[in-house]
């Protein structure tokens, strides 16, 4: 497996770079958000990678950053999405945008994201439903909040509450409250509604 590339930065013909390491040239894909952070042409690049190998191809992706490469590494462990479906996401997205998209369950979002329909995106929220905090989020504290608030999000949805009601009681809860604690500062937010 190639994890990390270190080499100089030949060509950029979106969404493919081509990096010289050491003679040899790889070809590697890169969503949107890791083409505009690269340097310019002939400079240093270092990238993380995920070498996926098929039956007929050898493709290398790379990502500026590891929070990127775990985000796509998860979604193309979703039956259906592929890592064109992947690199699109993290193009139209940013992690914790995704992140943030898969807590609150809006399918909204993603659908905005060219190449994703709405089947495709309540099935990408549903397999990342409590993956994606804890595995891609920001910081750990924040990861867990955004997992916690999730499930409270889950929870109210479960007791009838529309996602509109819902989402907007979780946009209110204090930050680092847990599961239970969370639900019951919701229903008081809900009941004064």
């Amino acid at each position: 497996m190639i994890g990390r590339l270190h080499g100089t930065l030949l060509a950029k013909t979106p969404p493919q770079l081509l990096v010289d390491c050491g003679g040899v040239g790889y070809e590697v894909d890169v969503p949107m958000s890791t083409l505009y952070k690269l340097p310019e042409l002939g400079k240093p690049v270092t990238l993380l990678t995920h070498l996926a190998v098929r039956e007929d191809a050898h493709q290398l992706f790379g990502f500026a950053t590891a929070a990127e490469r775990d985000a796509f590494r998860a979604l193309i462990r979703i039956s259906g999405v592929g890592a064109r479906i992947a690199l699109a996401l993290l193009s139209g997205l940013s992690v914790d945008e995704l992140a943030q998209a898969v807590t609150a369950q809006d399918s909204a979002r993603l659908t905005r994201v060219p190449g994703i329909g709405k089947k495709t995106a309540e099935r990408l929220l549903l397999e990342l439903r409590g993956k994606l905090g804890a595995d891609l989020g920001g910081g750990g504290g924040t990861a867990a909040a955004a997992a916690g608030h999730g499930d409270v999000l889950a929870a109210l949805l479960a007791l009838g509450y529309s996602e509109r009601e819902a989402g907007a009681a979780v946009a209110k809860l204090e930050p680092g409250s847990g599961v239970d604690d969370g639900i019951r500062q919701a229903l008081k937010i809900l009941a004064k509604v």
